[in-house]
């Protein structure tokens, strides 16, 4: 890559490499929990790898991939302190989604669903996901493969299964990436990626490319680092994993009336479309939903005041797949958008702005009135929302689960 010189559109390469090495120093797994943040390390790094190194044996990996993969191997301090970050995506969704979904991305994508078309026929035939939402992760995780972090895995992955804050999660994904090595499908040098250990063009952590990769092109080998037909079904099969139902929506933008019982908009609860659309919910476009016993839930990202989607089944998929919400709805939205939809439509607002100081204050004085808000990390999260939608109920206001500054100035006089 030559920074400053290739161009897409009017997008240098310079500001998609920045972009996308932001969202990979920011992007830890989709399982990473926000606990032993203050833990301290005991024992010799030395003493744990002898160890590890032994159950490797036990799990049949060869003495030559062991030494290959772990000969010489050191602890990366540096890899800790980005674990221990506590900043993950704190910007709202429209202000995320602005500034990932660029138009550069958009066009590039749609050139390559046109490329691969042969390719992802195939793949919505045998696993059901359309290749828009198959494109949109393959954009937002590594810039079509051409950021794909350039970290050391098998360093991160060690250093992270030795290090006291999340080892029982680690430690099987270190020997995961040793097994992806003894089957053949990487080498030891191929194995570079993001902090988190993450591995190709949309980012598998290993105990997901062992699992789930596929060999598409069918050379006997599941690259997801080269090859783009193995990218693309292995994408897809691991959303099919994780509940990806064939034929079906993931994200709809609708509008929503002034008034009405805020409290239903929430994605742990879902109505039929016939429910919504008597309650005043249509289409972005104006048209009514559908008068049927299809289920979703409305989503509203910023609150009321904000966009407005249907959720369905599908988005649990993208839940799954990154548990920030902000990262989910992008990615869906942008879906949408490679799928046809226009540029979502910004609500009636204003919305007050929570940035990453402000939503730790209401989730310590949240936290300090008895709420579980997962974790005082400056995100605002779905139990963050949680917390605050029965905030709201309890002191009357529109439990549309997005904070307000009227909300945190009757947190901050109590």
């Amino acid at each position: 890559m030559k920074l400053g010189v290739e161009k897409w559109g009017n997008y240098s390469w310079v500001i998609v490499a920045l972009t996308i090495a932001t969202l990979l120093a920011l992007s830890p797994p989709a399982f990473a929990a926000k606990k032993n943040a203050n833990c301290r390390n005991s024992g010799q790094f030395s003493s744990w790898l002898r160890d590890f190194k032994s159950e490797a044996r036990k799990n049949g990996i060869s003495k030559s991939t062991i030494n290959a993969a772990l000969g010489g191997m050191k602890l990366d301090p540096g890899i800790i302190r980005k674990d221990r970050r506590q900043g993950f995506f704190s910007q709202s969704f429209l202000s995320f989604a602005k500034r990932v979904i660029m138009p550069y991305r958009m066009k590039r994508g749609k050139q390559l669903i046109r490329k691969h078309a042969g390719i992802f026929g195939r793949i919505q035939k045998e696993y059901g996901v359309p290749a828009p939402v198959i494109v949109a992760f393959w954009a937002l995780e590594s810039d079509f493969g051409a950021s794909m972090g350039k970290d050391k895995s098998l360093r991160s992955l060690a250093t992270l299964a030795y290090d006291c804050r999340r080892p029982e999660l680690f430690r099987p994904e270190l020997m995961a990436a040793l097994k992806i090595i003894e089957r053949g499908d990487l080498r030891v040098q191929d194995m570079v990626g993001s902090w988190a250990g993450e591995l190709g063009q949309t980012q598998f952590l290993p105990t997901h490319y062992f699992n789930h990769a596929v060999d598409y092109n069918g050379d006997g080998r599941k690259n997801l680092l080269k090859s783009v037909p193995d990218v693309l079904a292995s994408t897809a099969n691991y959303l099919v994993h994780i509940g990806w139902r064939p034929n079906e929506p993931w994200l709809e933008e609708v509008r929503v009336p002034g008034r009405m019982n805020w409290a239903e908009a929430d994605l742990a609860i879902k109505h039929p479309r016939a429910t919504w659309a008597k309650w005043g919910v249509r289409y972005r476009n104006g048209k009514a939903l559908p008068n049927d016993a299809k289920e979703a839930s409305l989503h509203l990202p910023m609150g009321r005041k904000g966009p407005a989607f249907l959720a369905y089944p599908n988005f649990s998929v993208y839940t799954e797949w990154n548990n920030s919400l902000t990262y989910a709805t992008s990615a869906a939205y942008f879906a949408t958008r490679l799928a046809g939809a226009p540029l979502v439509y910004p609500g009636r607002g204003p919305v007050d702005n929570f940035d990453h100081k402000k939503i730790r204050e209401l989730q310590r004085l949240l936290v300090r009135r008895g709420y579980d808000v997962g974790g005082v990390d400056g995100t605002l999260g779905i139990k963050s929302r949680a917390a605050v939608k029965a905030l709201q109920l309890k002191n009357g206001l529109p439990a549309d689960s997005y904070p307000d500054n009227r909300l945190l100035q009757r947190l901050r006089g109590r």
